[in-house]
């Protein structure tokens, strides 16, 4: 990744690392020192390519990219005005076309491709749907719509959790209070050993908390819904699973190897003490051995590929 540089000054982010790259509608980038410096006079332009700019639409940039920078801000006061929605149309199809001639439009503009025809484009759109316009801007779609009742309803559940905390916490103290006084009215009016008092105060409180955790783990979770028919919990809803029968139990069977050749010799001939197959092979390291290495295992595939297909069999 390249470092940031203003392209004025040839200051860099390694140099400086307070360095702030500010980007304008041109969406050339300047150090925000060459900003300042530029519009000393109050009024400058671009040293890149010579617009004219005001102090007042630079912002610090956020993406590394400059020309992201010009279309985000493109497409910002594009959208100001080309703001219908997908109500506004009769079909789907018409809606997709107005979303292509919007997206042509900010492509054009950022690419620098027919800009004075797309402008003009733009102005003549602005003076044929002024009245549309201001109806959009002041009309919330479809979308904004179930984001404020989505918010509204989290915002009642929200409350209701807290409320229902609140409630706890205030019947948590109350037990606490009436069990302590518990404790004290069976201490001083009891005849028992104040130990054997205490063991049993402390095994229905660690009762009673088992009870409860046990009771909060089975509460059932609300379910809301929206006006349009959408469910919604506060957790993930997951299919059960479904249990398959149980079939007959795995029985193991050892693989089979067929040489084709000379019968190779067997892992207890191998291992046998005195058999001789394990004299010249090297034993294996505590690191090896825990890795699973076993030099049995090793001479045993060793023979096996030694006398594998010896005799031709004519299939």
């Amino acid at each position: 990744m390249e470092d940031q540089v203003c392209p004025r000054c040839r200051t860099t982010k390694y140099r400086n690392p307070s360095l702030k790259l500010m980007v304008n509608v041109c969406g050339h980038s300047l150090c925000e020192s060459c900003v300042d410096l530029l519009f000393l006079k109050g009024s400058g332009s671009c040293p890149e390519c010579q617009v004219p700019l005001r102090r007042s639409n630079f912002r610090v940039q956020l993406f590394e990219d400059p020309v992201i920078e010009k279309e985000v801000d493109i497409r910002k006061r594009i959208l100001r005005d080309y703001n219908k929605k997908e109500e506004d149309f009769a079909t789907l199809e018409e809606y997709n076309d107005y979303l292509e001639q919007v997206e042509e439009i900010i492509f054009n503009l950022t690419n620098g491709i027919n800009t004075i025809e797309t402008n003009r484009r733009i102005d003549q759109y602005k003076k044929e749907n002024r009245e549309q316009i201001l109806k959009s801007k002041m009309k919330p779609g479809r979308g904004e719509l179930e984001l404020e009742e989505l918010l509204e309803v989290e915002k009642q559940m929200e409350q209701e959790r807290v409320n229902d905390l609140a409630q706890e916490e205030v019947e948590q103290r109350r037990k606490k209070i009436r069990a302590k006084e518990a404790l004290i009215d069976e201490l001083m009016f009891s005849h028992g050993d104040a130990t054997d008092i205490l063991k049993n105060f402390q095994a229905g409180l660690d009762a009673e908390l088992r009870a409860e955790e046990a009771a909060k783990a089975n509460i059932v979770t609300k379910q809301t819904q929206f006006s349009t028919g959408i469910k919604f919990t506060d957790r993930h809803a997951y299919k059960p699973i479904i249990m398959q029968e149980e079939g007959p139990l795995y029985v193991y069977e050892p693989p089979r190897f067929e040489c084709n050749g000379p019968t190779p010799p067997s892992w207890a001939e191998i291992t046998a003490e005195g058999s001789g197959y394990l004299d010249h092979i090297r034993r294996p390291t505590p690191d090896e051995s825990a890795g699973g290495f076993d030099s049995a295992l090793s001479c045993s595939r060793a023979l096996q590929e030694a006398v594998v297909s010896l005799y031709y069999t004519n299939t």
